[in-house]
């Protein structure tokens, strides 16, 4: 049994107009997402801005309602889990200027969550010293405020914080993107060594597909709310199969010439989540679509052993 299981996951937000504010349409933000992720793996998920991706990862923890279907943690209901999924399941933002309260010390971010659930009650200052000393800081820093921090350092703490309460699985949303190249490297190293030691699983969201590569064990490829290719990392770096896919892929930048790859350049702007296309999403940018993509919304089919496509001419 997965550690965490989607089943046709829809998140729909209202577009609301008039005096009465009255819904006149729906923005489709996720549109029918099913996946697993297995205890101890990172299941990567990459795809262009606005395609979804972070707001099936604070779907998934309930900081948005779903619309339609259903989420299951170690096999119940996170719906009917309340404050134990909390505790097993927690986050770490994109933004580590914006996540931080500027107003509380680190001691304060840390042990917030440890307050909430009232865990180490005689020891609270102990575990917050020992988990800044495990993300690379220093137990005298927790009478320090954000501000005084690198972007780095605040991502550290923020990584601190998800694990607080010692969480089973933990939803990364772009941890990295707001830093330079050279302090990437040692967060990914240190995600990698906190999972190792903890035996944690990430939902691990991104652009950068060269990191995605790096990190994951599996990947999710999402489009306009739905996800259009799933495979081993190995496997869909190697061999990616929908022509989504193969764009992305083939932007990221290699220093062999031998393994370069021609760029692929889409046409067109991303279709609006609120008026998406009939037939597949994708059809209106692919390059190999015919009539049939126009018409037919893909079926969703295993092509190899564990790699996934909604793709009718892959």
């Amino acid at each position: 049994m997965s550690l965490l299981e989607v089943n046709n996951l829809k998140v729909h937000f209202p577009v609301r107009a008039g005096l009465l504010q009255r819904p006149v349409a729906w923005v489709r933000a996720v549109d029918g997402v099913s996946f697993a992720v297995e205890e101890g793996e990172t299941m990567g998920l990459v795809g262009e801005s606005g395609c979804g991706k972070t707001t099936l990862g604070r779907t998934i923890l309930r900081l948005y309602e779903p619309t339609e279907g259903e989420i299951r943690f170690d096999g119940r209901n996170v719906a009917e889990m309340n404050g134990r999924f909390r505790r097993q399941a927690q986050m770490i933002f994109q933004d580590p200027y914006g996540s931080l309260n500027p107003r509380m010390t680190v001691g304060e971010i840390v042990g917030e969550a440890l307050r909430i659930h009232k865990l180490h009650l005689k020891d609270r200052t102990e575990r917050v010293a020992g988990l800044l000393t495990a993300v690379g800081l220093s137990p005298d820093h927790m009478r320090r405020y954000p501000h005084e921090f690198s972007g780095g350092q605040r991502q550290r703490i923020g990584i601190a914080r998800a694990l607080a309460v010692e969480p089973r699985f933990i939803v990364c949303d772009e941890p990295v993107s707001a830093l330079d190249v050279s302090v990437q490297a040692q967060i990914i190293n240190l995600l990698e060594e906190l999972q190792e030691k903890l035996g944690l699983t990430y939902l691990f969201i991104a652009h950068d597909l060269a990191v995605v590569e790096h990190i994951s064990d599996h990947v999710l490829v999402m489009y306009l709310g739905k996800i259009v290719e799933q495979a081993s990392a190995t496997e869909l770096y190697a061999n990616p199969l929908h022509p989504y896919t193969q764009a992305l892929i083939s932007a990221v930048p290699t220093i062999d010439p031998v393994t370069r790859r021609q760029r692929i350049v889409l046409s067109g702007d991303v279709p609006s989540p609120i008026h998406p296309p009939c037939g597949c999403p994708f059809h209106p940018r692919c390059p190999k679509a015919i009539q049939q993509c126009r018409q037919m919304v893909p079926t969703w089919r295993e092509i190899r052993k564990d790699h996934w496509i909604a793709c009718d001419l892959a």
